[in-house]
């Protein structure tokens, strides 16, 4: 019996006690037995409610212990998905460094299959949720990036990604390899020459 049917059960109970209970003498007070039939209806009433309260309490329990569980099963499915990718990123590393490394038009039909591989390899993945960490021209971000030097530039924004050094990768939200990554710094006089600005 769903929630909305037990409370119009509960609503439909009450009508009938209501509609049971005699009418209170004339002079307005209720005889004695008509007020121990309204106290034993009013005890029911007050049972019914809290056993209403208590069924509301343990459905509420039940979904969220139904969400709780789906949320943990997606969890460990992304663990156990995570474990299985992490060892193909250095095959993706090793790809790159292949086809950034040779561009001689003697191996060019060899570089169009390791392309093919790359790309076939890379959908794969993508398939399963995996997808590459931008980093290029973005602001740092220490939860997806690990910056490995600080370069003084005044071309870039102070903090900026100038150089991608090692892709990173993500299953969905998980992270499973952050990109390795240059962050640029404005040189000391520009930020002197800034702040003398704003004062």
């Amino acid at each position: 019996m769903s929630l909305q049917d037990e409370k119009k059960t509960n609503q439909n109970q009450e009508e009938d006690a209501n509609a049971a209970v005699p009418e209170a003498s004339a002079g307005g007070e209720a005889a004695p037995g008509q007020m121990d039939l309204l106290v034993r209806l009013q005890m029911e009433k007050d049972d019914l409610a809290a056993k209403y309260s208590a069924a509301v309490r343990q459905l509420a329990d039940l979904d969220n212990a139904r969400k709780r569980i789906e949320r943990e099963r997606r969890e460990d499915t992304a663990k156990i998905t995570a474990h299985v990718i992490e060892p193909l990123l250095p095959v993706l590393d090793a790809f790159e460094r292949a086809l950034a490394a040779h561009s001689d038009p003697a191996y060019e039909d060899y570089r169009k299959g390791f392309e093919l591989i790359y790309r076939q390899l890379l959908e794969s993945l993508a398939r399963f949720g995996v997808e590459r960490i931008e980093a290029m021209g973005r602001p740092f971000d220490p939860h997806v990036h690990q910056a490995v030097e600080r370069v003084e530039s005044s071309e870039h924004e102070d903090g900026t990604v100038v150089e991608d050094l090692r892709h990173g990768y993500k299953l969905r939200e998980l992270v499973l390899r952050p990109a390795l990554v240059r962050v640029a710094f404005r040189p000391a006089t520009e930020l002197a020459d800034a702040d003398s600005r704003l004062n």
